[in-house]
C-alpha cells in the first residue's frame, strides 16, 4: 500500500511543470535538487526523493498535496490508508449492492453519467484493459450510450466500486439516494435497501436532512446497542418507514455522541407516534397538545387507560406506562437541547439519552402493536357480523 502510495504521489508531482519539480519537492519536505534532473524526468526525479524519505513523510507529503490539488488516486490511496483501522465494506455486500442496480438507472431525475461525473473524474481515469478508449468517460459513452452493451453491474465495477475506499463508496451511496437521483417512494425504498446491506458490516444509511424538503442521506457507522434495537427497527420501520423510523434511527445514533439531542428526539418519536396513529384512527388532535395530552387521548382509543381495566396488575403496568410518557417529557424539559441550557443546569449524559431514547421505543413499539391489534380486533368483529347477516337472510 504505502509502495502503491509512493508512486501515486510521484505520478502527482510530475503533473507539474519540469521547472516547477524540484520547488515542489523541497516544499512538501521531499529534499532539493536541479532543474535540469527535473527535465529529464520529473517523474524519476520525484520517485528518486521519496524512495529516501520516511514513510511518515511520504504519507504528510501525500496529505499535502491532495489538500492543495485535486489528484483522484491519491486521495484514494490516502483514504485506503485511512480506513484500515474501520471495519470494512466487504466485496460481498459491495456486490450485494451493485446488484440493486441491476436493470434499473443509477438515478431517475439525472441523467447516470451526470451522476457519475460528480464522483468520478473519468474525463482523467483510464479505461478498462483491454480497451481502445483513451479515457473511462470515452469507454462509458461508447458502451453505455452509443451501443448500450454494458449492464449496470459492468458500469459500476469499472468504476471500481468494488475496490474503492469506503470513503467513494459511501459518497456513491449518498448520491444515488438524493433527492435529485430519485424521490418519493422509490428513494425511500432504496434507501431502506442499501441500509439493510451495510448493517451487515456495521454501517448504516441514516437520514442526515432534508432540502426542499425532500430527505437526504449519508452512511455512518451503526449505533451500538441493545438487542432490543432491532426489533424495535422492524417494528417502527413497518409502521411508517420514513418519517417514524428515520426518528428512531437518529435517536439511536445520538445517544452517545448528543445525549441532549437524543433526548429531544426521543419524546418527538412518541409524539409521531400518537398523531399517526390518532390520525389512523380518524381521532382528532390539536398542534398545541403536548405528550401527555396526545397519549390520553391515544389510550382511550387503544383501551389502555387504568381505570378501564379492573386487574390489579394491568392497572399497575398501564399506569406506569403513562408515567413513562410524562417522565420522558419532563425529563426532556430538564436535560434536552429544546430549552437554553443556562449556566447551572445539568447536562445530560450518555446513560440520560440511552435511558430516554430506549424508553421511548419500547413505548412506540407497544403502541404500534397495540393499535394492529384493536384493527384486527375491529376486522374480526365486522368479518363476524357480515358472515351473521348473510345466514340471517338465507333462513328467512
Amino acid at each position: 500500500m504505502l509502495k502503491e502510495l509512493r508512486h501515486l504521489l510521484a505520478s502527482a508531482i510530475a503533473d507539474a511543470k519540469a521547472y516547477d519539480v524540484p520547488g515542489l519537492c523541497r516544499r512538501l519536505r521531499l529534499g532539493d535538487g536541479d532543474e535540469q534532473e527535473a527535465y529529464a524526468s520529473k517523474y524519476k526525479y520525484a520517485q528518486k526523493r521519496l524512495a529516501d524519505a520516511s514513510t511518515d513523510q511520504v504519507v504528510t507529503s501525500a496529505r499535502q498535496l491532495a489538500a492543495e490539488e485535486t489528484h483522484f488516486g491519491l486521495a484514494e490511496q490516502l483514504a485506503r490508508i485511512d480506513e484500515l483501522e474501520g471495519p470494512p465494506v466487504t466485496t460481498i455486500t459491495r456486490r450485494r449492492l451493485i446488484a440493486l442496480f441491476e436493470g434499473r438507472p443509477l438515478a431517475r431525475e439525472i441523467d447516470d453519467m451526470e451522476l457519475i461525473r460528480n464522483l468520478w473524474p473519468i474525463e482523467s481515469l483510464r479505461a478498462p484493459h483491454p480497451s481502445d478508449e483513451a479515457s473511462l468517460e470515452d469507454y462509458l459513452h461508447r458502451h453505455t450510450i452509443r451501443n448500450d452493451d454494458l449492464t449496470q453491474r459492468d458500469v459500476l465495477e469499472a468504476l471500481g466500486l468494488l475496490t474503492c475506499s469506503r470513503a467513494q463508496l459511501f459518497k456513491f451511496l449518498a448520491a444515488v439516494t438524493a433527492p435529485d437521483a430519485f424521490s418519493g417512494a422509490e428513494q425511500a425504498e432504496l434507501a431502506e435497501k442499501i441500509d439493510g446491506l451495510l448493517r451487515h458490516d456495521g454501517y448504516t444509511l441514516a437520514l442526515a436532512g432534508r432540502i426542499s424538503g425532500s430527505p437526504f442521506y449519508a452512511v455512518r457507522p451503526a449505533p451500538t446497542g441493545s438487542p432490543a434495537d432491532e426489533s424495535i427497527s422492524a417494528a417502527l420501520a413497518a409502521f411508517d418507514p420514513t418519517q417514524v423510523h428515520a426518528r428512531w434511527t437518529t435517536a439511536m445514533e445520538r445517544r452517545a455522541s448528543e445525549p441532549a439531542g437524543a433526548i429531544t428526539l426521543a419524546r418527538t418519536l412518541l409524539e409521531d407516534v400518537c398523531k399517526w396513529i390518532l390520525d389512523q384512527a380518524g381521532e382528532t388532535w390539536q398542534d398545541a397538545d403536548d405528550l401527555p395530552v396526545l397519549y390520553r387521548k391515544l389510550a382511550k382509543v387503544l383501551k389502555l387507560a387504568p381505570d378501564g381495566h379492573t386487574e390489579q396488575v394491568f392497572k399497575q403496568i398501564l399506569g406506569s406506562c403513562q408515567s413513562v410518557v410524562e417522565s420522558l417529557g419532563a425529563l426532556r424539559n430538564k436535560l434536552s437541547d429544546a430549552h437554553s441550557a443556562g449556566p447551572k443546569r445539568a447536562r445530560p449524559q450518555p446513560r440520560h439519552a440511552e435511558l430516554a431514547v430506549n424508553l421511548a421505543g419500547a413505548m412506540a413499539t407497544f403502541l404500534v402493536a397495540t393499535w394492529e391489534a384493536r384493527k384486527g380486533e375491529a376486522s374480526g368483529r365486522s368479518s363476524s357480523g357480515a358472515s351473521s347477516g348473510v345466514g340471517g337472510k338465507k333462513r328467512e
